[in-house]
């Protein structure tokens, strides 16, 4: 075929990179309070649209409009604001001890806090979510304490987990919180397989999956929407796109679609974007399809747009793939900021009362820190004895795991 032009690629490229001006002039942003609300019932056919636009609720101003504006009362809203305020704190304090060698790795929730804060509000007790390591909000905002946090940072004497997993891949059937796998896109099968379970069982429990933008090229993404979609089981599967897998933008994850949400579309699940930076987007969005979940509509697609304003963990320099500028640029905001405008803008806030509460939550996490490192940390005091690799592996140890622990001297 000597008229045959050579056969080329596309390789997706992100908007700016080092030394470029951030711009997101096609990143169309609709206006506060313009996305109708389905009926929580409503035909995946009849909601198409959804995948499209974007869920908000807090405009300008600081106000909430529109059909998605939740009746969140001003003590729910504080609490919410404290959360994400916690968790930002949280992060700051681990971060630099890391830095100081008090722990091996972290991995920051900076600019991605009302994400998971607001998504627990909506759920309840005895609900399971399979999450990422970006969901630590979802343990704050279900009051998991800071202590026990810390202690399985630092793989110390206390960590729950026994040393066995790595720092911030917490574990808490008690708090709904599944063991965080390394294996990006495990938990979203899993997610499924929980969900249908319940259902089978006749429990009243449903469960949320969590994936990030770059892991939904996953085959377990794929498989856990097909058996979401076939079974409908009660499971809300979340899509968290931050902009950002490791150095890699969202552009080679989403491919030629237009959003990650109407990848929902092919399967016949119900799909949404939100405002993943909104407080009160999330929760109303999240209590919506928590609500279709438990009344047997089945499963739900939310795409949680947001931007990772830090580093993707403390191995990773942003600098090195994205504009230097690119965070203040994001044009969502903070989402800090948008919910304490909002509670000020309504008479239950004030810049007095933020800082105040700023410093009493960095008081409350200075000391959960100090009382952690009484326990140890990685360089320094007691940790977890070795024979505990060898524990909770099987109901009763086989022989060749029993002579292992002895060889150790255990």
């Amino acid at each position: 075929m000597p008229d045959s032009k050579p056969l080329k690629l596309r390789i997706p490229e992100p908007g700016c990179r080092p030394g470029d001006q951030p711009d997101f002039s096609d990143f169309v942003i609709p206006r506060a309070g313009e996305a109708r609300r389905p009926d929580v019932d409503a035909p995946a056919a009849d909601i198409r649209d959804m995948a499209f636009s974007i869920v908000r609720v807090i405009n300008k101003k600081g106000e909430a409009v529109g059909p998605w504006a939740d009746a969140l009362d001003a003590d729910a809203l504080r609490d919410g604001l404290r959360h994400m305020m916690t968790l930002r704190i949280f992060d700051e304090r681990m971060l630099t001890a890391q830095r100081q060698g008090k722990t091996s790795f972290y991995m920051q929730h900076l600019g991605e806090e009302a994400v998971s804060c607001a998504f627990r509000m909506a759920l309840e007790d005895g609900d399971m979510n399979f999450p990422t390591y970006r969901q630590a909000g979802l343990l704050i905002a279900g009051d998991y304490p800071l202590v026990d946090m810390m202690n399985q940072i630092y793989s110390n004497s206390k960590d729950p987990l026994k040393g066995r997993q790595l720092p911030i891949m917490y574990s808490s059937k008690e708090h709904g919180f599944f063991t965080i796998s390394g294996n990006l896109g495990t938990q979203y099968i899993q997610a499924v397989g929980w969900a249908m379970a319940s259902a089978i069982a006749g429990d009243t429990r449903i469960a949320s999956a969590w994936i990030g933008d770059g892991a939904t090229a996953e085959s377990d993404f794929y498989s856990a929407m097909v058996f979401a979609s076939t079974y409908n089981a009660p499971v809300i599967l979340n899509i968290v796109n931050n902009q950002w897998a490791i150095s890699t933008f969202q552009g080679f994850a989403r491919g030629n679609a237009v959003t990650f949400a109407e990848r929902g579309h092919g399967f016949g699940i119900p799909s949404l974007r939100v405002d993943g930076n909104d407080y009160l987007a999330v929760h109303a969005v999240a209590k919506w399809a928590a609500e279709r979940a438990r009344s047997g509509h089945g499963p739900t697609l939310i795409e949680h747009v947001t931007y990772r304003a830090g580093g993707h963990s403390t191995s990773d320099d942003p600098s090195a793939y994205r504009a230097k500028d690119e965070v203040s640029a994001w044009p969502l905001g903070d989402p800090i900021d948008r919910l304490k405008r909002h509670l000020i803008a309504i008479g239950e806030w004030s810049e007095e009362r933020h800082t105040q509460a700023q410093a009493e939550i960095a008081d409350t996490v200075r000391k959960a820190q100090k009382e952690a490192e009484k326990n140890g940390t990685l360089g320094s005091g007691s940790h977890p004895s070795p024979s505990a690799m060898f524990d909770d592996v099987y109901a009763e140890m086989p022989p060749h795991l029993r002579a292992q622990r002895q060889a150790g001297g255990h």
